[in-house]
């Protein structure tokens, strides 16, 4: 398909959707959502109603691998892509994905969060020159002590990140 138009699904009729933005005309053709199956699973297994952009956002981070993106990143990937998304929906639908355990943010700096698709309990390590965040196994940090929380609290989990700098040449 050419970068003049953008495919994306029709959750609701099973079919795939052609728009054309030169003069907006809708093509339909029945095809299943093959492409999609995996991350239309996901998405309706977390309770979340698969709109188009959810499909397409989700396609684009969770078919890859595990990785970490900004929404500024995921916005541009979209864009792109040619899939027609708005940067307030890109956070939107992160934070959706965030809040049913899709993803989980990872927050380095204020208000600079990451979102990572590896969801399973670990670490980070945190370059502050490239501004990359990569994967520490949880088993290579040991946690000896904790303090006690607030009385009414308990600790729900601990996340460690490791700021990492160039050494001097």
């Amino acid at each position: 398909m050419g970068p003049d138009r953008f495919c994306f699904p029709d959750a609701a009729q099973g079919a795939v959707r052609r728009v054309s933005p030169v003069n907006g005309s809708v093509e339909e053709t029945v095809q299943t959502l093959r492409t999609y199956s995996g991350v239309l699973e996901q998405l309706k297994g977390a309770g979340l109603r698969p709109t188009r952009q959810r499909l397409a956002l989700a396609k684009l981070l969770l078919e890859s691998g595990p990785r970490h993106v900004t929404a500024e990143e995921l916005f541009h990937e979209a864009r792109t892509a040619g899939i027609p998304v708005s940067l307030a929906t890109v956070y939107n639908t992160l934070h959706q994905f965030t809040s049913v355990g899709l993803l989980r943010e990872v927050v380095v700096d204020m208000g600079q969060s990451y979102f990572d698709t590896n969801t399973s309990h670990h670490h980070h390590f945190f370059d502050e020159a490239t501004r990359a965040l990569t994967d520490i196994p949880d088993r290579d940090i040991e946690i000896n002590r904790l303090p006690e929380p607030p009385l009414g609290s308990e600790i729900e989990r601990v996340e460690v990140i490791v700021r990492l700098r160039r050494c001097p040449a």
